[in-house]
């Protein structure tokens, strides 16, 4: 059976189950098993390469010695197991980041995770279809990629929170123009389940520069992430294991912004940010307090720029989605824009057409590339837009990357060098920003406006039109009467 049927067949046996309520809850539920399965086949491999490994879980706990026999635990025995030893011998193990570094990442992640189902013979099924995908074959952990981002689909919901799933076309786009390399610390400070990072992890291996066990540990640790939620957190942990990353410690579960300003210091900094923070949502009172009095404001993506441009290192670069809001915003916008501008070289904003997010969100957005170190001189706009034939983008037809492939002809490659403007692409000056009171949100001036006309003479032409069709319909009924009485005659 296909991996995409035995993920279908573990949501439909979770549909018969009365614990289970909802797409969240099915995903929730999935999560944590996946997370063990491939954690345990991760386990084995270490176990291969060193004779003296010691698992960092209770043997009992391991998938292996639970889920593996189908013909064992089911029923109530199983759930008595599930919620009487696994969940609190996980939850409650002594671990921490340098004393247990493995078994710290299994707390963390089962550390808000429930079990939802209540019928131990339906779980002893589904836990037998997530033994049927074997997390040490190489090629399905490749599919399995594929699928996992369909069930992050299909957790996004009505976007309430300001949370979207990034298009895989948009997140390869922005790392592969931001062009990470090995051994530069990367981060996301609103990682979600990961799409970022792992998109960075496969950059890096497929740019040829990961060739020894030493290139593979720098890889590992150049990676971080901070998530607030807890199912996307353990999503995203999971999603690093798939990835390769053996202790995806360094993927935080925690709000980035609880943390004051001024306490990010040099050893924060990172070289390197790619993320597309939520926005359009509001963050909880007190938040604000950690950022300077002139530039605080409840609004998450106006405080995630701030945190972004002030814990880039000198030289680093970023590549982050911002709504239009952000662009023409004026009061604490305005301020916020002031600041990016004066500490780094907003050198690119990609504006993407309106459904790129669909069916999550129709607000505009648009992809802002910045360098910190040197204010910004002129900034270049690019409009990305519909392929030709699209009328709108949507949850089944996505964006696709190859429709990037002009825009990155015109880049002009890491130097950014020989840009021209075209019907798609024009620069403003400082001066020109400055003057508009930071207002980035230029229109495309290639583009011609359609005159649609004076209304008062559009609303009289059409009425003069009505005249005219209810003036032609009383003459075609008159002829039909006039025919219908000669033919009665």
């Amino acid at each position: 059976m296909s991996i995409s049927n035995i993920v279908k067949s573990i949501q439909d046996i979770m549909r018969k189950d009365a614990g289970v309520d909802g797409d969240a809850q099915r995903i929730g539920q999935m999560a944590w098993l996946l997370f063990l399965k491939i954690f345990d086949a991760q386990e084995e491999e270490l176990e291969m390469m060193d004779d003296n490994y010691e698992s960092p879980i209770p043997e009992a706990l391991l998938w292996r010695n639970w889920a593996s026999n189908r013909e064992g635990i089911t029923g109530d025995g199983m759930l008595d197991f599930i919620n009487g030893k696994l969940f609190p011998g996980i939850k409650n193990l002594h671990a921490t980041p340098t004393s247990n570094a493995r078994g710290f990442v299994a707390k963390e992640a089962f550390s808000d995770a429930f079990n939802y189902m209540k019928n131990g013979t339906l779980l002893r099924q589904v836990v037998n279809k997530v033994d049927e995908i074997d997390f040490n074959s190489s090629s399905e952990r490749h599919t399995f990629g594929d699928i996992y981002e369909t069930i992050l689909k299909d957790l996004q919901s009505s976007g309430n929170s300001g949370e979207f799933y990034t298009p895989r076309a948009v997140t390869r786009f922005m790392v592969d123009v931001i062009n990470p390399k090995l051994g530069e610390k990367v981060m996301d400070p609103a990682c979600g389940t990961g799409g970022f990072l792992a998109c960075t992890m496969d950059h890096i291996k497929e740019s040829g520069s990961v060739n020894t066990p030493e290139d593979n540990q720098i890889l590992q640790k150049q990676i971080y992430g901070v998530e607030k939620k807890q199912l996307p957190h353990l999503l995203c942990t999971t999603n690093m294991l798939l990835h390769g990353i053996e202790v995806p410690s360094q993927i935080l579960h925690d709000n980035t912004l609880a943390r004051p300003l001024r306490d990010w210091g040099p050893r924060d900094r990172v070289k390197v940010v790619v993320a597309n923070p939520p926005f359009g949502g509001m963050e909880e009172d007190g938040i604000e307090l950690n950022f300077p009095a002139a530039t605080r404001t409840r609004e998450t993506a106006d405080l995630f720029l701030q945190l972004i441009v002030h814990i880039l290192e000198a030289n680093g670069r970023a590549a982050i989605v911002l709504p239009d809001g952000t662009l023409f915003g004026e009061g604490v916008k305005t301020k916020i824009k002031e600041k990016l501008l004066d500490e780094c070289n907003l050198h690119t904003i990609v504006r993407l057409p309106n459904s790129v997010f669909a069916p999550y969100t129709s607000i505009k957005t648009n992809i802002l590339f910045f360098e910190k170190g040197s204010p910004t001189q002129e900034t270049w706009y690019y409009e990305q837009q519909l392929a030709t034939g699209v009328k709108a983008y949507n949850k089944t037809k996505p964006m696709k990357l190859a429709e990037f492939d002009s825009c990155k002809q015109w880049w002009g490659g890491e130097q950014r060098k020989d840009r021209v403007e075209n019907e798609q692409a024009w620069k403003v000056s400082i001066e020109e920003i400055k003057s508009s009171n930071y207002n980035l949100d230029v229109k495309n001036p290639h583009q011609i406006d359609i005159d649609h006309g004076d209304p008062d003479e559009l609303l009289a032409d059409y009425q003069n039109l009505q005249g005219k069709i209810a003036n032609t319909l009383d003459q075609l009924k008159a002829e039909l009467e006039k025919a219908l009485t000669e033919a009665q005659q």
